[in-house]
């Protein structure tokens, strides 16, 4: 594909306004490559061809776009914001909010900089930059969705191979160990290392279900009748084997077509999650309400609140707050996430409410039967 990266300023294809934006290209870029690197943290120590990147083209094919005799009229017909926001998810640690940035920050800087040298554009050429740069913004950053989803299907592919492979043949080990060893402390053992095979299995599974989740596609659910109340008591009496007797729960049930595993999976994501942040020493509350033929799942514990500024991002996958980073107890950031495509698989949601006087509670809310909902479409 050629694109129109360096027209000739003196082409009588263009208007006289695009031959003078295209000689104050240099002054234009240039003073966008300093904005950006004082306003992107993540492009202070890009070294500058892979800053500057598709910027020229799209400058230039801009000033063709203002040129009403210009092929380039209706400024459509290149990939050039989407080759961009693609080799900004490649290559750099850009954030898609940064991306963003660049294309706001590169539509004031040509009305600053053109308006400095005396070249100001009319409503027609104003309009015509504003919707240019507002297309680019969304073919970049489609573009970096597309390269993050490429990147995670093959995180996922190497981590089904380099992780459960070894795995399997561990617990298989460790099994045999179980079975053969004559010494209680020897079969005590191997119980452990199962079990904590078991935990290793299933965050495995919770990354891969989150990340699949996170693509668009929906969980696939296996739905059967049970009573929510019956799992919410086996939930806690592993709970308690497991930390100790902090679970609390009044006792409730609710009727009702659900995935049954994957609501186990998500209630112990949460109470390990309260287990982890809240107070060490301080109950965590389980409750179940029924209303409106809907259920509420709630977890709530005691201790320092989640910022409101990061309620968020507990639910995006490897992205963990302030105080999970500085936190003693590691992970992969995923335990949330999969919580909420849980939820979501069901036609509900999860919520969550969090101060420093209430504490923190998080809620799954599903409707009674999820049968209907298993097909909906994700956004």
């Amino acid at each position: 594909m050629t694109l129109s990266s360096d027209p000739d300023p003196a082409s009588e294809q263009l208007s006289p306004a695009a031959v003078r934006m295209m000689q104050l290209r240099e002054a234009v870029l240039s003073e966008w490559e300093r904005r950006a690197r004082s306003a992107i943290a993540e492009a202070g120590s890009l070294p500058h061809p892979l800053l500057i990147n598709t910027m020229p083209t799209m400058y230039a094919n801009l000033a063709q776009a203002l040129s009403p005799a210009h092929a380039r009229a209706d400024g459509e017909g290149n990939t050039v914001a989407s080759e961009h926001g693609g080799e900004r998810a490649r290559l750099t640690n850009y954030h898609p909010q940064s991306v963003v940035q660049e294309y706001q920050l590169l539509r004031w800087t040509i009305f600053d900089v053109l308006g400095a040298h005396q070249l100001v554009l009319d409503q027609r050429e104003s309009g015509i930059v504003n919707a240019y740069i507002d297309r680019a913004i969304r073919e970049a950053v489609a573009a970096y969705a597309l390269v993050q989803s490429a990147l995670r299907e093959r995180f996922v592919a190497a981590l089904t191979h380099d992780l459960r492979n070894p795995l399997t043949t561990a617990n298989v080990a460790a099994e045999l160990i179980r079975q053969d060893a004559e010494s209680p402390r020897l079969k005590d053992l191997a119980e452990r290392i199962l079990e904590q095979h078991g935990r290793m299995d299933r965050m495995i599974q919770d990354l891969l279900d989150s990340v699949v989740f996170q693509s668009g596609e929906r969980l696939r659910l296996r739905l059967s009748r049970f009573d929510l109340g019956d799992l919410v008591v086996e939930v806690c009496r592993q709970s308690i084997a497991a930390y100790g007797p902090r679970m609390e729960f009044p006792g409730g049930c609710a009727e009702g077509w659900w995935d049954r595993e994957a609501l186990k999976r998500a209630l112990e994501n949460l109470v390990g999650n309260a287990v982890k942040y809240g107070d060490a020493e301080a109950p965590i509350h389980l409750s179940l309400n029924v209303h409106d033929e809907r259920v509420q799942m709630k977890v709530h514990n005691s201790g320092p609140p989640i910022p409101e500024e990061q309620m968020e991002s507990v639910f995006q996958v490897f992205r963990r707050t302030e105080a999970a980073r500085e936190g003693a107890q590691q992970g992969w950031g995923i335990g949330l996430p999969y919580v909420r495509s849980v939820a979501e698989s069901h036609g509900g949601s999860i919520g969550v409410d969090s101060g420093a006087e209430r504490g923190t509670t998080f809620a799954i809310d599903i409707p009674l039967d999820a049968r209907p909902f298993q097909n909906a479409p994700t956004l």
